[in-house]
Order: structure tokens, then sequence, then C-alpha cells
């Protein structure tokens, strides 16, 4: 399974040809801390590379969520709605969103885990 980065720290991971989960990456749920609520689109929504897709909230602060790749939205992660935090006890596992892509060469153009981990060190 492939997974890539976004600048603004989310996270994708391919699950076939045009399908792939979206989430935030740990580095995020650890800036944000304890999380206490997430906001998702509709399935349904078709939404652009870089445009709001939600927002992560925590005891500190509200975060964005920015599209990785031009998609449609298949699912939501459910649980979140009434277990957020599971994104605090591992940002990998809990994706926010399945979406399919609607420009796959997209996600080419997105971090990879050094690419990114090297962004966050500066």
């Amino acid at each position: 399974m492939s997974i890539k980065y976004t600048k603004d720290h989310e996270w994708i991971k391919l699950t076939s040809d045009n399908k792939a989960l979206v989430g935030i990456s740990n580095h995020a749920q650890e800036a944000l801390g304890d999380i206490t609520f997430v906001e998702m689109p509709k399935i349904g929504d078709e939404i652009s590379q870089g445009d709001v897709f939600g927002v992560v909230e925590s005891v500190k602060v509200a975060s964005d969520l920015y599209m990785p790749v031009d998609a449609k939205v298949l699912n939501i992660n459910s649980e979140l709605e009434s277990a957020p935090e599971l994104i605090n006890k591992d940002a990998l596992a809990a994706w926010i969103i399945e979406i399919e892509l609607t420009n796959p060469s997209q996600f080419d153009s997105l971090l990879s885990e050094a690419d990114y981990q090297k962004e966050i060190a500066e």
C-alpha cells in the first residue's frame, strides 16, 4: 500500500486503483493534543485538491483538513463521531474519509514519507 503526505499534514493511502483513505499525520495529532471533535464532509461530496473537507478540533485549537487530491467522498469514519480520540491513539489507523480519486495522477506529486519527515523537521 502506497502512502503519501501533504504539507498540511494529511496522509492518503491508496487501497485500490482509484480509492484511498485520508487522515491526519501523527505529527498533526501530536501538535493538536487531545482531539475532541471531527467534522467530516457528506458522502457523495466532490472536493478539489487543496479545498477544506472538514475540521479537527482539540482542546487547544480547531484545524482545517485539506483534500490531498481531487476526489469524491465515498465514506466517512463514523466511529470518529463518538470517539474522535481514536486519532490520538493511532493517527495512521484512524482514517477520516474514504475517497475515489478523480485525478489519480495528483497522488504522485504528494510527499513521500521521507520528504514529509524532512518537511516537519524544518
